[in-house]
């Protein structure tokens, strides 16, 4: 009768430490924690740029912001740089670069940010107004 009697109460402690506030409390701020890890490591995902790294088949080689939320890009597909334009809701097709620029380095993104910045106001002179380019060519 007395183990009977000893289990019992060990139940009714079980179910009375669910209910103690200190355990709610207590459950509630592990929720929480585990909730503010699960939103940092997004964040910092988000922030760095944390992609999957896929093949190596394709890669951005430069880019540049041309609005709120509009890009220019070009992008390494197999021997070719496609000059693209990425908005919020489509993607265009806006050139293919006759001469490809060179692959940035890890560790050198602002002065190859810069080069190809400065190789698309030449480019997009050229094709907007051909006489610049023979200009340039004959000084």
């Amino acid at each position: 009768m007395l183990p009977l009697f000893i289990s019992h109460v060990a139940s009714a402690q079980t179910t009375q430490s669910i209910t103690n506030p200190t355990s709610v409390l207590s459950i509630f701020l592990s929720l929480l924690v585990v909730v503010g890890v699960i939103f940092a490591l997004a964040y910092i995902m988000r922030r760095f740029n944390v992609t999957a790294m896929g093949s190596n088949h394709m890669k951005v080689v430069a880019s540049m912001v041309a609005g709120t939320k509009e890009k220019i890009m070009v992008i390494q597909v197999g021997d070719e740089q496609p000059l693209i334009g990425v908005t919020s809701h489509n993607i265009s097709h806006l050139s293919k670069l006759e001469k490809n620029l060179d692959v940035p380095v890890k560790g050198k993104t602002e002065s190859n940010q810069d080069a190809f910045k400065q190789k698309l106001v030449a480019a997009m002179a050229g094709k907007l107004n051909p006489q610049v380019d023979t200009k340039q060519k004959d000084n």
